[in-house]
């Protein structure tokens, strides 16, 4: 009989990817606000808000899963800076209240946090380092962390980095898929060049997941890609991979830009404990992109 895995958010960009590369070895139940994005033989969906807290106990009791990836968030880092209490209410008060329930049911809980946990002074960061967050939405994810981690037993918190891709499923929150309009239309990008980061691609970060929804893991672990680089720096290559001009990608200051919320200035991650971890390999910017492009390709697995 197929393992039960409940999926948070999966309307979204990476609980998308998650749902996209998921096989018959789970029978999974995705969570979603709005309606089912796929019909595939092992998916179960279940539509409603996250923050109806009796309606989330209903469906957990329903689905009794065996393991559950918590991937919803509020990750518009500007959004959560203007709406602090309801950025909480979605990023902190829902990992809360899931932490409960997998601990009272014994399933294993694997909760998404993010690079934004740090303050960015340092870079390449380890599980280790104490978190030390400059915007909201990075705090709101550090008191998640707090209540996940609280568990007894059964938890892994997953500190992502820049995911880049293209959605598998719906819009998603994906920067790739917002650039190549403007690329295609033959207009300058702006980005800014003072953000550092280590992308990891979105097929390899469901298959993490994935994979640490099944294993004997617990406790911290960062994912990210094998190349740390600027925002400018990566999205230039990957225009370049992809075809456009080198000169269409232009540096640009963050400081110009209007109600910007603080970003760490190197939040890169080191993935040494993710590479002795996992089976799942992290990859560099290029052959990401070449998983992106091959997986689109070949459709749901």
């Amino acid at each position: 009989m197929a393992k039960r895995l409940m999926v948070t958010g999966c309307g979204g960009f990476v609980a998308g990817g998650i749902v996209h590369q998921s096989d018959k070895h789970w029978e999974l139940h995705a969570l979603t606000r709005g309606a089912p994005l796929l019909e595939k033989d092992n998916v179960v969906w279940h539509s409603f808000d996250l923050l109806d807290t009796a309606e989330l106990r209903r469906v957990f009791r329903e689905v009794a899963p065996d393991a559950v990836i918590h991937a919803a968030a509020a990750a518009d880092i500007d959004f959560c800076q203007a709406n602090r209490e309801l950025a909480e209410r979605v990023n902190t008060g829902v990992a809360r209240e899931l932490a409960d329930l997998c601990g009272a049911a014994g399933a294993k809980l694997v909760s998404m946090s993010t690079d934004n946990v740090y303050d960015g002074e340092k870079g390449r960061y380890t599980e280790v380092d104490p978190t030390s967050p400059i915007n909201w939405y990075g705090e709101t994810k550090v008191m998640a962390e707090q209540a996940v981690s609280a568990m007894d037993a059964g938890w892994v918190v997953v500190r992502v980095s820049l995911v880049m891709g293209l959605p598998m499923l719906g819009a998603g929150n994906s920067f790739l898929s917002r650039m190549l309009p403007v690329l295609e239309r033959g207009e300058t990008l702006g980005v800014p060049d003072m953000e550092i980061r280590s992308p990891l691609d979105i097929v390899t970060a469901a298959r993490a997941l994935l994979e640490l929804a099944d294993n004997d893991y617990s406790g911290y672990l960062q994912l990210a890609g094998n190349d740390i680089l600027n925002r400018f720096e990566m999205v230039r290559r990957l225009a370049v991979e992809l075809g456009y001009p080198a000169e269409r990608v232009e540096p640009k200051d963050p400081v110009n830009i209007p109600d910007r919320a603080p970003r760490p200035r190197d939040a890169s991650l080191c993935n040494d404990k993710a590479k002795r971890v996992l089976k799942t390999p992290m990859r560099g910017l290029g052959d990401g992109l070449a998983l992106i492009l091959a997986t689109q390709k070949e459709g749901p697995a």
